[in-house]
């Protein structure tokens, strides 16, 4: 370990002893299923986000078995809010594999863990620091931007080149005591100090040796991704809703496994208007009132923006069975099922008394 690598280090792991995060839900009893599922949670989400959720999902799924033994839905379900559903799906097949191919039990070897859906080599790493105390790089966002200003590395954050030389810091700087100390720090460091927008470099223990603070370069480095058009996408939302028992029931199904949404429930999905109204004749029958456009809902994905016009009809519920892909979802008393947040946010304006028509 260079001198360089274990100063920044030993400067790393002061600092976390006195103004690290200790607390975290996840650091109690520190298990690799603990751990594992926190990681999956903080992907492109903060702390203070994923908490509750966190808490919420190891209540109801405490162990490894518990998880892979549930449905996909009750998962899901939980998932609600969090976004980026991929993880969610990849944490219900990781647990199933857990249980069939390693008896429950996650293996202790880098490799053997990036053999496991969702499970890439950071988060491989991170799993064994923290609950092994194994040395491993990590490499998340948080670390790329921390090692990126320290060091100066520049360029495409995308390109190999630059992913090379990242963890070829991570590696470097990474010691070979007090692991999950230092996995934590740099990951908090990230998160507190080292900022995206405004960093607090007057309160950072890397100041002194950091490339992007002397030189003034906190806004270009980490380097930028070259700019793509954003594109947007446009679809109608076929909003059928029913009285049914005194209350309204809105017709969701299953959006496929893969793609926008794959697993979570949602009123079906259009290119435009008059093909929903259409399929809604043919699948559930004629409307017995006039439709009426709702609103649009706009949501931002990763790559691209996604605008819903809802088209609100009022049918009869005799006409069309719940089956495994398909029910009426009774907005007072809704079921245990997964919801883009989008949906979720619509059927509580609705169960607020918004009209449907």
């Amino acid at each position: 370990m260079s001198g360089q690598a274990q100063t920044f280090s030993a400067r790393l792991l002061k600092w976390f002893a006195l103004h690290g995060r200790h607390n975290l839900p996840w650091q109690a009893n520190p298990t690799a299923y603990r751990v594992w599922v926190s990681e999956v949670m903080l992907q492109q989400t903060q702390v203070a986000t994923v908490i509750p959720y966190y808490e919420r999902f190891m209540a109801r799924f405490p162990t490894v078995k518990s998880l892979s033994a549930a449905a996909l839905d009750e998962v899901l379900h939980l998932w609600t809010g969090l976004g980026y559903y991929a993880r969610a799906r990849n944490l219900y097949a990781c647990a199933q594999a857990l249980v069939t191919e390693h008896g429950a039990e996650f293996p202790t070897e880098l490799e053997a863990l990036m053999a496991l859906p969702g499970i890439g080599r950071s988060t491989a790493g991170a799993i064994l620091a923290l609950s092994g105390g194994q040395r491993h790089p990590i490499l998340d966002g948080n670390v790329k931007r921390v090692l990126a200003r320290v060091f100066g590395i520049a360029g495409d954050p995308g390109s190999s080149a630059v992913i090379a030389a990242l963890w070829a810091r991570s590696d470097a700087c990474t010691p070979t005591a007090d692991i999950r100390d230092y996995t934590q720090a740099i990951m908090d460091l990230g998160a507190t100090v080292c900022s995206r927008a405004r960093p607090a470099c007057t309160l950072c223990p890397l100041n002194a040796g950091c490339i992007a603070a002397l030189e003034g370069r906190q806004a270009e480095l980490p380097g930028k991704k070259p700019p793509r058009v954003r594109p947007s996408r446009e679809k109608t939302l076929l909003i059928a809703h029913t009285g049914l028992s005194g209350s309204i029931a809105v017709l969701v199904e299953r959006r496929p496994a893969s793609g926008l949404w794959g697993g979570l429930w949602s009123p079906p999905q259009f290119d435009s208007e008059q093909e929903a109204l259409e399929w809604c004749r043919r699948e559930i029958g004629a409307p017995s009132a006039k439709s009426q456009v709702l609103p649009p809902i706009d949501h931002a994905f990763t790559h691209f923006d996604l605008r819903l016009r809802p088209v609100s009809v009022r049918c009869q519920p005799n006409q069309v069975h719940d089956g495994s892909d398909r029910l009426w979802y009774p907005i007072e008393t809704p079921p245990r099922i997964g919801l883009p947040q989008p949906i979720q946010q619509l059927f509580e304006r609705l169960r607020a008394g918004a009209g449907l028509g």
